[in-house]
């Protein structure tokens, strides 16, 4: 086995050179350095990298860093080198003083708030503890550097430095559970944490976490599996001269092979335990080693090398475990915890200062604002008697007002009485004139008729009769089709019930396009327009009043047929003007439009010209409220929009959209 062990040994040492290299680097660095803060990163290298294997040159690089830190006033930094210079001390079996430079760190962490440096520090609190061999003292800082991690990791996220710190923790919580005899636990954290620390390439974890598997591997009786895990620690512990590790890897195979009663192995690890820890200043390992070889040496009956190890270890046992170191440590321990209480304490009476302070505020602000409602009453009361005084002129101003619109809306309704008067007068005189000059071709051919009966042409008198026959057809319809249009307008005629029916707007809208074509012919025969219509016939029925509806459409195409006579009459021969009415369904809607290449609607007065009595047209020919009141007709009385589009001396466009539903 040993000359296996010593191959690995070999190749680790090459490693080892490449510290060497590592360390001639980082003096030159030292050497190189000028202004404080590059003295300040190259003692701090300096005191990383000899902390484990070189314990004393560790410490005294930390304290000239911590000389510097504190000359600048970097708080971070002190509590940093305090932490360096803890960790050698630990590595040196002085816990006393490792606690004391943790404790050092932890107070200035804490009120920096600087949550990732507290995890650390309390994870290497607990490895102090579980070093010492207090086991369960160890287990609630580890606990509690677990927690300052998580806290760093929601801040930070998984950056390598956290993932490492995260192993560190892992695997010190693994081994305390494993120095607890806790071996499924210690298992569990171990196995999760060894893949990682392999990935990642942490030497300085992964020479740990073999050690304990080992340890692990040896409980379950599986004595190559320990041997393995034992010689991996080893070699890393090598490779970056971590003295302690490499002793404590030794002294486990020397357990070993002592378990399995093979004395010489036993007897030489042990050895090279101890040569190991001597020559780093480890006073703990070499208790452990010193207490291994007493133990080989009295079973083997050799007296003199037992008695011989005996004495040192009763020398480390001493400087180790005197009173006063335990005292010391003891009081170290008990000034935390009452530190820690004296924090939450603080707090707790911070928490009830602010409180009261935010209660006296708030009833201080209550009085403000009892004292503001008392003062807005009494101007309330004082504001109130004014505006009954204005209420009582204002309504009499409304009063006169309403019978002023009242009267404005009446003129509006004759006026547009007058022009669906006319439309009707123009559409009843077209079957009318029918009906009488076929009634007066009737009398004619009748005479005709009584001359070829009393000659005795019958054939030509049965002719005469059949077109007789045929005028009376005729007037027959005509005379139908003014009575159609009599009632029609009678029926839109009539006061609206507020009821809604089902109407065909398609119907509806070309009935008053005609309508209010043939009105304003008549009233001014210059007026002429193309009539252009696109109506949707796949359009359903929807429930409108259709009195109201229609003095809309007849409205908007009064408007429509008016601006597009007003440009006639300034564009000269070469402008055609034009309406069109067109329907269609839009998302829910029945559209339709009603557009002309009339004068527009100049940009100044489009936000105006919905607002009742506004109108461009000169006086006496408009009042203003005929698009006020088609808005309201359309949007209050039937959910529906009104839009407007427009461009100046290019024409408008008027769409009324009503809901199907």
């Amino acid at each position: 086995m040993k000359p296996c062990l010593f191959l690995l040994i070999l190749f680790f040492a090459i490693s080892a050179s490449a510290q060497k290299k590592l360390s001639d680097s980082l003096y030159k660095d030292l050497n190189k350095a000028k202004t404080d803060t590059e003295k300040f990163a190259a003692y701090t290298a300096l005191c990383t990298y000899y902390y484990i294997s070189n314990p004393d040159s560790a410490i005294i690089s930390g304290q000239r860093a911590f000389v510097l830190a504190k000359k600048n006033n970097w708080e971070g930094n002190q509590a940093k080198t305090y932490g360096n210079i803890a960790n050698a001390y630990g590595e040196m079996g002085d816990y006393v003083k490792a606690m004391q430079y943790y404790f050092k760190s932890v107070k200035i962490l804490a009120r920096l708030k600087d949550v990732r440096a507290l995890a650390s520090a309390y994870n290497n609190i607990g490895a102090t503890y579980i070093q010492s061999q207090e086991y369960k003292k160890a287990t609630p800082y580890l606990r509690t550097a677990e927690r300052q991690l998580n806290l760093a990791i929601r801040e930070q996220g998984n950056t390598p430095k956290n993932v490492k710190l995260n192993c560190m923790i892992l695997e010190n919580i693994g081994e305390n559970f494993l120095n607890l005899h806790q071996v499924d636990s210690a298992n569990y954290y171990l196995k999760l944490v060894y893949p990682v620390s392999l990935k990642k390439e942490l030497n300085d974890l992964a020479g740990p976490i073999e050690r304990d598997l080992g340890e692990i591997e040896e409980t379950k009786g599986n004595r190559p599996g320990a041997l393995d895990y034992f010689k991996k620690a080893i070699g890393h512990a090598i490779a970056i001269q971590d003295m302690e590790n490499q002793s404590v890897a030794y002294l486990s195979m020397a357990n070993l092979y002592h378990k399995y009663k093979q004395q010489d192995s036993a007897e030489y690890y042990a050895q090279r335990a101890l040569t190991v820890a001597a020559s780093a200043k480890l006073e703990q390992d070499v208790l452990n080693a010193g207490k291994a070889l007493y133990s080989f040496y009295d079973e083997d009956h050799n007296l003199a090398e037992a008695y011989k190890y005996f004495k040192l270890t009763t020398a480390a046992k001493d400087s180790l475990y005197s009173q006063d170191k335990i005292k010391q440590l003891l009081s170290l321990d008990f000034e935390e915890k009452q530190r820690q209480r004296d924090l939450a304490e603080a707090e707790l009476s911070y928490r009830e200062k602010v409180r009261t302070w935010l209660l006296i505020a708030g009833l201080a602000v209550l009085l403000l604002i009892v004292f503001i409602f008392w003062r807005s009453s009494r101007q309330r009361q004082k504001a109130n008697r004014l505006l009954q005084q204005q209420n009582q002129e204002i309504e009499s101003t409304l009063s006169k007002l309403q019978q002023a619109q009242s009267q404005l809306i009446q003129s509006a309704k004759m006026a547009s009485l007058g022009e669906l008067t006319a439309g009707i007068a123009h559409e009843i005189q077209n079957p009318l004139n029918f009906v009488n000059n076929f009634s007066e071709v009737n009398d004619e051919m009748i005479d005709e008729l009584k001359e070829e009966l009393k000659a005795g042409r019958v054939e030509d008198a049965l002719a005469i009769a059949d077109d007789i026959q045929q005028n009376g057809k005729k007037i027959s319809h005509h005379g139908k089709r003014a009575d159609a249009i009599v009632k029609g307008m009678l029926q839109h005629s009539r006061t609206s019930s507020g009821e809604k029916q089902p109407t065909d707007i398609n119907a509806l809208a070309d009935e008053f396009f005609k309508l209010s074509y043939h009105g304003l012919r008549a009233k001014d025969t210059s007026i002429s327009a193309q009539m252009i219509t696109q109506l949707d016939s796949s359009l359903p029925k929807i429930n409108v009043i259709q009195q109201d509806i229609g003095r809309v459409l007849l409205n908007l195409f009064n408007n429509a047929f008016y601006a597009a006579a007003q440009k006639a009459k300034a564009a000269g021969e070469s402008y055609k003007p034009a309406v069109s009415l067109t329907t269609s369904a839009i998302n829910g809607y029945i559209a339709i439009s009603i557009k002309d290449n009339g004068t527009g609607i100049p940009d100044p007065i489009k936000e105006k010209i919905l607002q009742p009595f506004f109108t461009t047209k000169p006086t006496g020919e408009g009042t203003g409220l005929g698009l006020s009141l088609s808005y309201d007709i359309v949007v209050k009385g039937h959910n529906g929009t009104l839009e407007i589009n427009s461009s100046e001396s290019e024409g408008a466009e008027f769409i009324v959209k009503l809901p199907m539903n």
